[in-house]
């Protein structure tokens, strides 16, 4: 017995000591990476004339589900060539969402990978776009961040080579950003107002990677006053970083991010009160079934994709839920980039088993920069760049989109919503195109601000995403044509129809309005013209209430969706 004992012990301690060295690995890296990425001055400021740079058409995009505009034009609404944008943000006024402001990090030429504040302003929700120039011109100027508090001012916090940190603002319904406000800070800072009509209405908070910090060891900083002033910086219990800020409808505080044991969410009940000192109440460990990463092939010297954190305010069913999201290196396979999604119902303490949002089979495509924002009235929206129909051997990436209204239990299909494009071309002497694409939801709309090289360089791109009519225009196969249905709307059947050009497998499904499928009406290798009937029953056989529903075709090229009404 006591030999049984004894080499059981051994065997515990050996298998410890197997992983504590497996972890080692893991751990160095996680370390080695934080401490060596950051922005910083490389090549100096040299003084362009963008007047005189060549300019061509810009790229737009219309479509019933999604228009795209470039915001990084000329005051004609021309194509500057030349230079370069990324690492977008976003912000949209709540009391008039026809007034949108983007920033970003503008490169006067692609020659030079110095960066600078760039911004733009749309005044008919994103049709049009005014980019007046920079910031700050001259002056480095990274990492930007944008932000709107209930009352619809807008605030620019804009990272200087010296790791310290500003915030500009409009306060006065306009579109000129004052005079900056110190923020303290650090790299990859990220900032969050509150809405939430509590005491801490209009508090800005901010946190950042505490290896690159102006106030060290501090990584985390607030302003009670309106962006005038912020207080001095304090140490985030769990030290996350890389990652994004909610508050939700009670004024609690959320930040999430890496650290060097896996992904955490940090909580702060008391942040919101401006005359105590904020504190942490928990941090609590996510599983994603993966880690952030970067440095990959897909973006050489950039990130996967940061963390991100929303919560619901709806009032709803899933009022309070916290959602964390991210582009993700998995750990139970090999893909290095899916996008892994899960959610608290109980404040942040306990989180979900981890949900992948992508549905490519496979684990050879890039998903990177996974996006979320949540709406008020609790739809969650998520896109993201994909390379699953990418030709062997490139990097061809297209604009992904996703949402669930039923608090992520299901979600609508994947769809393809741009052309695909190369992200490796239109480098400002930078190997990346940034970092983070960022995302405002509406009850009606996804805003969302992000980068493609579309028009032969990286620009800044607007699109406006209507989930309610996803589907009805989209990218997709060239080898399938014709798809389409009559009557629309129906009653009793409607007669579907596609040309399949060459011998394939084909999958054609119907889904409700909430991602859920409920039939499959077609699930074979076909050619020619095909012609079928279906009668507005789910695969039960049952009839389906009268409503909205959207029929998808699958084959290995792409998707196709219609939309279709039930009477």
């Amino acid at each position: 017995m006591k030999n049984t004992i004894e080499t059981r012990v051994q065997l515990n301690l050996q298998a410890k000591l197997f992983l504590f060295l497996l972890l080692i690995p893991l751990l160095s890296f996680s370390q080695g990476l934080r401490e060596r990425y950051n922005e910083t001055p490389d090549d100096p400021y040299v003084f362009v004339d963008r007047a005189a740079m060549e300019r061509g058409p810009s790229y737009s995009e219309n479509g019933s589900d999604i228009f795209t505009r470039q915001a990084n034009v000329d005051i004609n609404g021309d194509d500057i060539i030349g230079d370069a944008g990324n690492e977008p943000s976003i912000a949209v006024d709540p009391t008039n969402p026809n007034r949108i402001v983007i920033g970003w990090r503008q490169f006067d030429t692609v020659t030079s990978n110095f960066r600078q504040a760039g911004n733009a302003y749309s005044l008919d929700g994103g049709q049009a776009w005014t980019f007046p120039g920079v910031l700050n011109p001259g002056v480095f100027r990274s990492d930007p961040v944008l932000d709107f508090d209930a009352d619809g001012n807008f605030y620019y916090n804009s990272l200087r080579g010296t790791f310290n940190c500003d915030v500009y603002k409009i306060t006065d319904g306009g579109i000129d950003w004052g005079a900056p406000f110190p923020a303290k800070g650090g790299d990859k800072q990220w900032m969050r107002i509150d809405r939430s009509g509590g005491v801490g209405d209009g508090n800005n908070y901010s946190y950042w990677n505490s290896s690159f910090t102006t106030c060290a060891p501090g990584s985390f900083t607030r302003s009670t006053d309106g962006s005038n002033s912020f207080e001095d910086c304090l140490v985030i219990d769990g030290d996350p970083f890389w990652g994004t800020l909610a508050v939700d409808a009670d004024g609690t505080l959320y930040m999430v991010g890496r650290n060097n044991s896996g992904i955490v969410v940090v909580k702060s009940t008391n942040a919101q009160d401006p005359t105590v000192t904020p504190t942490w109440n928990s941090v609590n460990a996510v599983d994603l079934d993966g880690q952030l990463s970067g440095f990959v092939p897909i973006n050489p010297q950039g990130l996967l994709g940061q963390a991100w954190i929303d919560v619901d305010v709806s009032g709803g069913a899933g009022d309070g839920n916290v959602y964390v999201l991210a582009s993700v290196d998995r750990n139970s396979n090999s893909d290095q980039g899916d996008v892994m999604f899960a959610k608290s119902t109980d404040g942040g303490t306990t989180f979900s088993a981890p949900v992948r949002i992508n549905t490519d089979s496979g684990t050879e495509a890039y998903q990177w920069f996974g996006t979320m924002s949540v709406a008020p009235n609790g739809r969650i929206d998520v896109a993201w760049l994909d390379t699953r129909n990418a030709p062997t051997g490139t990097d061809m990436s297209a604009l992904y989109f996703t949402y669930s209204e039923d608090q992520g239990e299901t979600w609508f299909p994947n769809i393809k919503l741009s052309p695909a494009f190369d992200p490796h071309i239109g480098y400002p002497q930078q190997n990346k195109m940034g970092d983070y694409f960022d995302m405002v939801s509406d009850n009606n709309n996804a805003h969302l601000a992000w980068v493609n090289t579309i028009n032969g360089g990286q620009d800044v791109y607007y699109s406006q995403i209507t989930p309610a009519l996803l589907g009805i225009n989209d990218f997709s196969s060239e080898t399938i044509s014709e798809f389409k249905n009559f009557p629309n709307p129906f009653s009793d059947e409607t007669t579907i129809e596609f040309f399949s050009e060459n011998e394939e497998k084909v999958t054609v499904e119907v889904f409700d309005l909430r991602g859920k499928k409920v039939n499959t009406l077609l699930d074979r290798s076909v050619v020619g013209k095909q012609r079928f009937v279906w009668n507005g029953t789910d695969h039960s056989g049952v009839r389906l209430n009268t409503g909205i529903y959207f029929v998808r075709l699958k084959s290995k090229d792409g998707n196709k969706v219609f939309k279709v009404v039930l009477e």
